[in-house]
């Protein structure tokens, strides 16, 4: 199953090379693009996708809700989107979660928190309630076979959670303020992203 696995990553990334090559050559036919500024942002795109593919999570969206803390409207609750890209089995109670906001660095751990999505609001759903700054959990969003509530896995690239967290008080985001959050799976390389705060104008947001 693993050399399955590693054949496919392997040819999509070929896949990927091969289409950008393509789409240098054709840039370059066109006259769009000096060949250092072409070259550059090949490279750059060549990296991101080779990255994005070999991590084996990707991040589909990331959301924050703002509350009031001693009178300031501040995020202290995060989701992410996370799906895997390819059909192997991902321990998700292995996933460590580092979040570093250049003044603090602190590690959130799994103690088994997921349920399934339902009915309720993301940001109003009782599994915030076990949620505290230490832990993280899962709000399942698509589990045919119900690997991730039932054994903590996922099993199909169609598998569709949030992971959902919570800051610190002392961490919780103004804004135009920026966390890097690092996922460290079980499986596949560490994934980072910058989440910078939007205005508050709605409760809940969408990070830049």
């Amino acid at each position: 199953m693993g050399k399955l696995i590693t054949t496919g990553v392997t040819a999509l990334i070929i896949m990927i090379s091969s289409m950008l090559i393509g789409i240098t050559v054709a840039s370059v036919m066109n006259g769009e693009n000096t060949g250092t500024t072409l070259e550059q942002d090949y490279n750059q795109i060549v990296d991101e996708s080779i990255d994005e593919i070999s991590t084996y999570i990707l991040i589909k969206d990331q959301k924050g809700k703002y509350c009031e803390i001693n009178g300031e409207q501040r995020i202290n609750k995060i989701a992410l989107w996370i799906t895997p890209l390819v059909s192997q089995e991902i321990d998700i109670s292995q996933l460590t979660i580092q979040l570093d906001n250049g003044e603090s660095v602190i590690m959130l751990t799994y103690e088994g928190n997921v349920e399934n999505f339902e009915t309720s609001s993301l940001f109003g759903h009782p599994i915030w309630n076990n949620i505290k700054e230490n832990n993280y959990g899962f709000i399942s969003i698509i589990d045919l076979d119900d690997s991730l509530v039932n054994y903590d896995m996922f099993n199909d690239y169609s598998d569709n959670a949030y992971v959902v967290f919570r800051l610190p008080n002392d961490m919780a985001m103004l804004k135009n303020e920026k966390i890097k959050v690092t996922l460290f799976p079980s499986t596949g390389i560490t994934r980072a992203i910058i989440l910078k705060a939007p205005l508050p104008i709605n409760s809940v947001v969408t990070f830049e």
